[in-house]
């Protein structure tokens, strides 16, 4: 049984557990909208008895193009996720890229999250680890677009050795599938749980269509976000414990990965939907 518990929050996640929900904007924009969508994912998980945490990137390092917006940075991104996590009283995810975020981050976010191009950097693996465990949180590591689902056992080895504790969540994105393309192979779900961590389905980012956005000429990402409830849906029928979720009011004006991203109306639609697909997979 691989369940982990953020014992602040008495929130756990993992086999028998509700599905967990990791959903927000992909990039802080401002603080009103972060709020305003924070609070709305809130009160839907709320009323499907969801677990809910709130998640949004400080800083999105790894744009195709150095004009792409990146985000507000480590010093003013936290000062607005703490804010969030303090008004709307949630825990946070958010992502780092270097070793010296380590204990910043970990000080903000319940949710430490590894991104997937970065899964196999020993140092800020472990330097996450252990400060992500000395405040209390867990990890989140995305299983990077080059790694078959067993290739992952490494990198929960390397956590381990480093703490001494199982603190690893897995998250499925998707892998590469020729040119500009990915996909997302179901039984790997299982196997990455096999390995005794709970694993979530990355439903936004799975649908990416890296470095093949038409309206940039090829210099950012293009998504296809009537993807995101297909691959949803399908990840927890294979067994997903948690689904990750990027909404924003208006895609079409989001600043970073808009056409991945459903628009915020959709949220409760689809979150009831994934929640009789869970309860339905438990019973069966």
């Amino acid at each position: 049984m691989a369940v982990l518990k953020l014992e602040r929050w008495n929130l756990s996640i993992g086999d028998g557990q509700p599905l967990a929900i990791i959903a927000g904007l992909n990039v802080l924009e401002d603080i009103d909208l972060t709020l305003s969508v924070g609070r709305e994912l809130k009160a839907i998980c709320a009323g499907l008895g969801l677990p809910f945490v709130f998640k949004a990137s400080f800083d999105k390092a790894n744009r195709s193009s150095i004009r792409s917006y990146r985000g507000p940075g480590l010093e003013v991104g936290l000062k607005m996720l703490a804010t969030v996590k303090a008004e709307l009283n949630v825990p946070i995810c958010t992502d780092l890229h270097e070793i010296d975020q380590a204990a910043p981050v970990a000080a903000v976010a319940d949710l430490v999250q590894i991104p997937a191009f970065l899964c196999r950097q020993t140092d800020l693996v472990t330097a996450a680890a252990r400060a992500t465990q000395a405040a209390g949180g867990l990890l989140h590591v995305k299983k990077g677009q080059f790694l078959a689902p067993w290739d992952v056992r490494a990198i929960i080895d390397k956590i381990r050795e480093a703490t001494g504790a199982d603190l690893t969540i897995l998250c499925e994105r998707g892998v590469s599938f020729g040119y500009n393309n990915l996909i997302v192979d179901m039984l790997g779900i299982e196997r990455m749980k096999e390995l005794g961590v709970p694993v979530t389905i990355d439903a936004t980012h799975a649908v990416q269509l890296p470095g093949a956005d038409p309206r940039s000429n090829s210099v950012a990402t293009g998504g296809r976000r009537e993807g995101v409830p297909v691959i949803a849906r399908a990840a927890v029928a294979a067994g997903a414990d948690g689904v990750f979720l990027e909404f924003h009011p208006d895609p079409e004006k989001a600043l970073c990965d808009g056409p991945s991203a459903l628009p915020l109306t959709a949220a409760a639609g689809l979150l009831k939907q994934l929640r009789a697909v869970h309860e339905a997979v438990r019973a069966a």
